[in-house]
């Protein structure tokens, strides 16, 4: 079966790859004349989404360098985002900008002391990620978590001062000033209503807690096809498929360290329960 697509630019890329693209859910690979990949998605319809790069005019260097498109198919949507963040943290390729691995991450963790709550930035180095309570956000840097804490204070009419982005002076911090600060910083505002607001601007971005004691397979199935996908601690650790025998488990990952693309990918599913669940057995 031929492509006949006016919309779709010309190519040189090999008529029966994309012949034998299908409408189902994985990861599709553009490649070109090496051996490393120019680029890999994911998605529910193979076919559809590559069609849909080779009728876009920004992607057009990345089609005029591809050569043929393979790709791996899933028994579900999770399996194919899982398989296509780890496959680009292997193979890095040259079109792909997102899912790149970050070594180390910051959040942000809210103190109770005396004067009251006082927001302080982690890192992965310092606390366990997916296991320590009452944390917030996840960013690549602690300029990013500031700048964070900073959009909150502008939203929410927070004080600087009283958030340790600024020094303070007996006038106030220079929010106050300017009339961008209710006064937490000069007793005008009591603290404590300060700082309820400031945990409600928080809470969106809390991080959740691994809900489970540890790994847990998550299931997905399609026309007795059935993959189970291994987590813990939001780290995915690999895949077991039914086609490939009931005791072959591919390995994504040797730790169990906090990964922040797998959280992104698994947190709804597992929070709102919209996945299939099953312990590990010891």
């Amino acid at each position: 079966m031929a492509i006949a697509d006016p919309t779709v630019a010309a190519h040189k890329i090999d008529s029966a790859s994309l012949v034998a693209l299908p409408r189902s859910s994985g990861v599709y690979i553009f490649k070109g004349e090496g051996t490393l990949p120019l680029y890999i998605g994911k998605s529910v319809d193979i076919r559809s989404r590559v069609m849909s790069h080779l009728r876009a005019p920004d992607e057009a260097s990345m089609v005029a360098q591809t050569r043929r498109i393979d790709f791996i198919e899933t028994a579900g949507e999770i399996g194919a985002l899982l398989l296509e963040s780890r496959m680009i943290k292997e193979q890095s390729p040259l079109f792909n900008q997102r899912l790149r691995r970050i070594k180390t991450l910051c959040a942000i963790r809210v103190n109770q002391t005396a004067q009251g709550v006082v927001p302080e930035i982690v890192d992965s180095k310092s606390v366990h990620l997916g296991s320590t309570p009452e944390l917030y956000g996840l960013f690549s840097s602690v300029h990013s978590a500031n700048a964070k804490l900073k959009d909150l204070a502008q939203q929410h009419l927070l004080c600087m001062s009283v958030l340790g982005l600024e020094k303070t002076s007996q006038r106030g911090c220079f929010g106050w000033q300017i009339k961008t600060c209710l006064g937490a910083c000069v007793g005008k505002e009591d603290r404590h209503t300060h700082d309820q607001r400031l945990l409600s601007a928080l809470v969106d971005s809390q991080v959740e807690v691994w809900p489970f004691g540890g790994p847990v397979d998550l299931v997905e199935e399609r026309d007795g096809w059935v993959q189970r996908h291994r987590v813990n601690n939001w780290c995915y650790l690999g895949t077991q498929c039914s086609k490939a025998g009931p005791a072959r488990m591919f390995k994504a990952h040797q730790q169990h360290n906090f990964d922040l693309d797998s959280y992104k990918i698994l947190v709804k599913p597992i929070m709102l329960k919209k996945v299939k669940v099953q312990a590990v057995e010891p």
